[in-house]
């Protein structure tokens, strides 16, 4: 099948800071809105949906903000959201629509009803006054001087009820002045094919189409491209799917295929190879983080973990990539499991800057591992184990400290529980001994283990657990069973994982507690000596 020919003029509109803000348990400040919208600025996103202004205070502080000059796009232009005039009223009237030009925005989505039945029940008019609003609102608006975007709300279910009346909603946006109407699968129940017939249909009518769609079938950034193969020349979504129920289009998904497989030129190269980190940034304001499986820009999308395949990459990385993983600033990573082959621990190897060509040296590693992984250790999701395990295979980990013993005592007393932990470790010949107190063992723990490291290591002051998972590995067992437990640990700079495994819970952690200690002090060595 022939690639479709890139239109002259294509939007990417973005609407993380609206649509994608209505995802459950995602609330943004202005200051987030405006942090996120200088990264939508760096993705050179064409538009950047902000919010409704006069809706809400937030959304109307974030427009404030934007014209005292809080904001400054240099890629991307600003668009407020609003709906069209009240069932009765005049434009010029409705304080909603003044709130639209008072914005300063230079361009204007209208939401409008394209569904009868909508019509009907949520506006509770008849379809003649539905078209008086978008006619009276676009018209109001392009009279201000604004460009029109009009959101045709529920077009495809509405073009299914009634498409007479759903092309005839597009025709009177037109003739009224909308630069571009956009078909929203608002109830995100269709499916690619459903998608291009209704927009190549809509296409008839003689303006430039969008597609705005939501991913409740799990196919909403294919039914955008089917929308684009019809003629749609703007398509919206959100950075990393955000939105409500199941989200919206993937906005950087379709970016990236657009680019990479059809070969458009929606964004500048530099803006796309930094797709990842302003992913990843993105997901750092909202605190909903990117999914690892992620096309492009998930930490899984270009790692590679049987056997089978790390051996093809070994020859030619492309044998098991469909792009180059740098051409949306992401990497390739080989992952260590019990599926592990020599290719495998070979290219992680090379990947941390060992050299793994002896055949013999590397198979031997190969099995360690496999065995590790049989007792319940993970490598494939704690990096920082591996490298240290790596290093002690070679012969190549000098210890910089050494544990001579650690315990913990919890006791409740009046109702309150009060836990300390002593721990014992050597290093350049002297012996440190500390008690720590803390909010539970782990807790208890890592304060001994730290104070005991602060007077040697100065620089473990910096260091901080950021995350801690346990997982009981086996099935059928209760408090006796074997346990994982994965620890995140950063330097304010970097974040390393590290794996303890156990028959409990307290032996698993202090495994991967102490681990992550160990690395820091390692790896920061390594990096300082290279």
């Amino acid at each position: 099948m022939p690639t479709p020919a890139a239109p002259a003029t294509f939007h990417l509109y973005d609407t993380t800071l609206r649509d994608g803000a209505q995802q459950e348990g995602l609330r943004l400040s202005v200051p987030d809105k405006l942090k996120i919208a200088g990264y939508l600025d760096e993705l050179a996103v064409t538009f950047i949906e902000g919010g409704w202004p006069g809706a809400n205070p937030s959304d109307t502080a974030f427009f404030e903000a934007a014209r005292n000059g809080e904001l400054d796009l240099r890629n991307s232009t600003l668009v407020a959201f609003g709906s069209t005039r009240r069932v009765g009223g005049k434009a010029a009237d409705d304080r909603l629509t003044r709130a639209l030009v008072d914005s300063g925005a230079p361009v204007v989505t209208l939401v409008a009803k394209s569904h009868d039945k909508h019509v009907d029940l949520a506006l509770k008019t008849n379809l003649k006054e539905n078209l008086a609003m978008i006619a009276d609102t676009v018209s109001f608006l392009t009279g201000e001087g604004l460009r029109v975007f009009l959101d045709l709300e529920h077009f495809f279910d509405g073009y299914r009820s009634n498409p007479a009346y759903a092309l005839e909603v597009l025709q009177v946006g037109a003739q009224a002045g909308a630069e571009v109407a956009v078909l929203c699968d608002t109830n995100g129940g269709m499916l690619p094919t459903w998608v291009g017939e209704i927009v190549g249909a809509a296409g008839e009518v003689g303006i430039d189409l969008g597609i705005h769609c939501h991913n409740d079938t799990g196919c909403a950034v294919a039914n955008s491209l089917a929308a684009v193969e019809a003629g749609a020349i703007h398509v919206q979504g959100t950075v990393n799917g955000y939105g409500e129920r199941t989200g919206n289009a993937d906005l950087i998904t379709v970016a990236a295929n657009l680019q990479l497989k059809y070969g458009w030129p929606v964004l500048p190269e530099a803006a796309l190879a930094e797709a990842t980190r302003l992913s990843h940034a993105i997901a750092a304001v909202t605190n909903v983080p990117t999914g690892n499986r992620q096309p492009y820009v998930g930490m899984s999308a270009f790692a590679h973990k049987a056997g089978l395949h790390a051996s093809a990459i070994k020859v030619d990385p492309n044998l098991y990539q469909h792009i180059d993983p740098a051409l949306v600033g992401n990497d390739m990573r080989t992952l260590v499991s019990d599926m592990a082959g020599r290719a495998n621990i070979q290219l992680k190897g090379s990947e941390l800057g060992f050299d793994l060509s002896d055949r013999d040296q590397a198979a031997m590693i190969t099995e360690v591992v496999k065995q590790r992984e049989a007792d319940g250790y993970s490598y494939e999701s704690s990096d920082a184990s591996f490298e240290l395990l790596l290093r002690d295979e070679l012969g190549l980990l000098q210890r910089p400290f050494r544990v001579q013993n650690w315990r913990v005592l919890s006791q409740f007393t009046g109702g309150v529980e009060e836990t300390a932990a002593t721990v014992k470790l050597t290093s350049g010949g002297r012996e440190f001994n500390y008690v720590g107190e803390g909010n539970g063992p782990v807790n208890a723990l890592d304060h001994a283990l730290r104070r005991a490291l602060m007077e040697p290591f100065p620089e473990v002051e910096e260091y901080e657990l950021t995350d801690y998972r346990v997982r009981i590995l086996d099935q059928g067992h209760g408090t006796d069973a074997i346990v994982r437990v994965l620890i995140d640990t950063t330097d304010g700079t970097r974040v390393w994982t590290t794996v303890g495994v156990g028959g409990n819970v307290i032996e698993a952690s202090w495994e991967a507690l102490s681990d992550g200690y160990l690395y820091g002090l390692v790896s920061a060595r390594a990096a300082a000596e290279s």
